[in-house]
């Protein structure tokens, strides 16, 4: 549950925070299917080269009908699996420049939601302790202490693992 203490403006300031945070994990999810459509049109482009290599071996004296209406075919689609690739990137391209442009408009709106709340809190002053300060032990190292001293307070007698 929310911080009853919250202002008004603080819980707007949370709750755009809270949305980029969603909007975040929304683009690396789009990121990550869109490299696994990448890497499975790739897998798909590659895997039809080899059939094509294979075919395009045959001694163009020994290559049948059937060779030659396969390799046609594969140049089809190995052509529209590169179209799709293309197109998939563009779009990537797109989506990119999209996403840095909400990233722009966000970091606008932030600025202007944060400036008045760091002058509210400038305004009221310091936050106040809720405990007083208290002198370290005698028996723990003091800054006003030298090296030596710090290091007998820490180790005593013995090497500690921190010496």
């Amino acid at each position: 549950m929310a911080d009853s203490t919250m202002s008004p403006d603080e819980i707007e300031v949370e709750m755009a925070r809270i949305q980029r945070l969603r909007e975040v994990l929304v683009r690396r999810e789009s990121e990550l299917r869109f490299m696994m459509d990448d890497i499975q049109l790739c897998k798909d482009i590659m895997s039809l080269k080899q059939e094509l290599r294979q075919i395009v071996t045959v001694p163009e004296k020994d290559k049948t009908k059937k060779h030659r209406q396969r390799e046609e075919e594969l140049i089809q689609k190995i052509h529209k699996l590169v179209q799709k690739r293309d197109f998939l990137v563009d779009d990537a391209e797109v989506e990119r420049l999209r996403e840095q442009e909400e990233d722009k408009e966000m970091a606008d709106f932030l600025r202007l939601k944060l400036m008045p709340l760091e002058r509210l809190h400038k305004a009221e002053g310091p936050p106040k302790p809720k405990k007083t300060v208290l002198e370290p032990p005698p028996n723990k190292p003091s800054v006003v202490k030298s090296s030596v001293a710090i290091i007998k307070d820490c180790c005593g007698a013995t090497q500690c693992t921190i010496m």
